[in-house]
């Protein structure tokens, strides 16, 4: 075959990397690149990007040599853009993000809002074989089940559940999670969910967003100490029983009886290793069951508890900051079929293991996302970088869970929350227009 050479001028001296439209995207490739059978092809940033904008990329003049990618197909055309668009600039060393919280409490979900806040689509890495490692521009989602110590067979022999930490190699995870950091590639180790085995590693090549999440970011306190923020969501039993009956018994057909065993049978290790976890995050996204309406099993109120005082983070507030508020927007404005009051929004102060917290909550639903527009003006200190951006962000994952209750809202602002950390960490702006 005739190579194809794909030739890329690198910016030298930048302190980050800066914005994922830097370079093209996979849909819009055709676009920027120019392929030719057995010729020399530039790829070049698209008039919308970070090189056109006022960004530490913008206003280089000096380039090193170009960087030749030899490539002879389609998909080495697709892996030679995604390590561009993905990589780190000279220097430039990860931010790494935790979040903890039990399986079946929709990580997967926030995860997509959390890299979409960066640009890309998130997708799972391309190594032709079962994976947890999603990807996007920016961003690396790694799950912490890919350090299991044993496979599902061998579980069954010591007897111990996934979430006992007995069952998982904290030693390999703090080296691997260290190098990330220190922007290394790391041979990591891959837990298939399918059918119990434990996998041939994958490569892992850091880039400039690095989450890690699972039952045990912060058990570890080395691996603890190596995270730039930390979040858990946290399921409160009553919420858990009723999903599970839900989705177990009403949908599945499995009886009342067996679902409870399944839940006191994980109980203990829940109990003992992945709760007290949440005394370590900086913010907290709590679901419990409605306050509106006595015995609602469908309803939820929803919290979102900020640590103060955390490097980067500032809390999200309604209105007056610091002052204990209870509104009901009008159903005028913001329909709501929910019983009762349809919708609360409130605000208070309190201690979360130990330190001041700013809480915002959401007890009850909404009808129509397009109208929490009129919610979202009453915030302030969200992270988003337009009016309108926590809505429009809402209405692209439209029909997913927890869509139309405090979830989505407060899910989609803790979002926006990470993207303002990176940027006060790594001291750079992702354009809006990368979002």
């Amino acid at each position: 075959h005739a190579f194809l050479v794909a030739l890329l001028g690198l910016a030298t001296g930048a302190s980050a990397y800066v914005a994922p439209s830097g370079f093209v995207s996979r849909a819009r490739s055709t676009k920027a690149i120019s392929r030719s059978q057995g010729h020399a092809f530039a790829l070049r940033a698209p008039l919308s990007s970070a090189a056109h904008m006022g960004t530490p990329l913008a206003s280089r003049s000096s380039f090193a040599s170009p960087v030749a990618l030899r490539v002879t197909n389609d998909k080495e055309m697709d892996v030679a853009i995604q390590q561009i668009s993905m990589s780190l600039a000279s220097g430039q060393k990860p931010v790494v993000i935790g979040l903890a919280a039990d399986s079946g409490c929709g990580k997967s979900t926030f995860m997509r809002r959390v890299t979409a806040c960066f640009g890309g689509a998130c997708k799972l890495n391309p190594i032709g074989r079962e994976t947890n490692t999603l990807i996007s521009d920016m961003t690396t989602v790694i799950c912490l089940d890919d350090y299991h110590l044993n496979d599902r067979q061998g579980r069954k022999k010591t007897g111990l559940t996934a979430l006992d930490p007995r069952e998982n190699n904290f030693d390999l995870m703090y080296e691997q999670v260290k190098a990330l950091k220190e922007g290394k590639k790391v041979m990591k180790p891959i837990y298939n969910h399918v059918n119990g085995t434990l996998d041939e590693a994958e490569e892992i090549t850091p880039t400039p967003i690095i989450i890690f999440e699972g039952l045990h970011p912060f058990y570890d306190k080395r691996v603890e100490e190596l995270m730039d923020f930390k979040i858990y969501v946290d399921i409160t039993p009553e919420v858990k029983f009723n999903w599970k009956v839900q989705r177990d018994h009403e949908e599945r057909g499995h009886s009342i009886e067996s679902i409870k065993q399944q839940i006191e049978a994980r109980k203990p290790d829940f109990d003992a290793y992945i709760d007290p976890q949440k005394n370590k995050a900086d913010c907290v996204i709590q679901v419990l069951p409605t306050n509106l309406v006595a015995n609602d099993k469908t309803h939820l109120n929803v919290k979102l508890i900020q640590c103060k005082g955390v490097d980067h983070y500032a809390p999200t507030y309604l209105w007056d900051e610091g002052s204990d508020i209870e509104w009901v927007p009008p159903r005028n404005k913001l329909a709501s079929s929910a019983p009762g009051a349809g919708l609360k929004i409130y605000q208070k102060t309190e201690k979360w293991a130990g330190k001041d917290a700013a809480v915002i909550g959401m007890d009850g639903k909404y009808d129509k996302i397009d109208e929490m527009m009129y919610v979202e003006k009453q915030f302030a200190s969200t992270g988003s970088k337009f009016v309108g951006e926590i809505t429009k962000k809402m209405l692209e994952y439209e029909g997913q869970p927890g869509s139309n209750d405090g979830t989505g809202f407060l899910q989609t602002i803790t979002a926006l929350k990470v993207r303002e950390v990176y940027e006060g960490i790594a001291k750079v702006k992702v354009p809006a227009q990368a979002n």
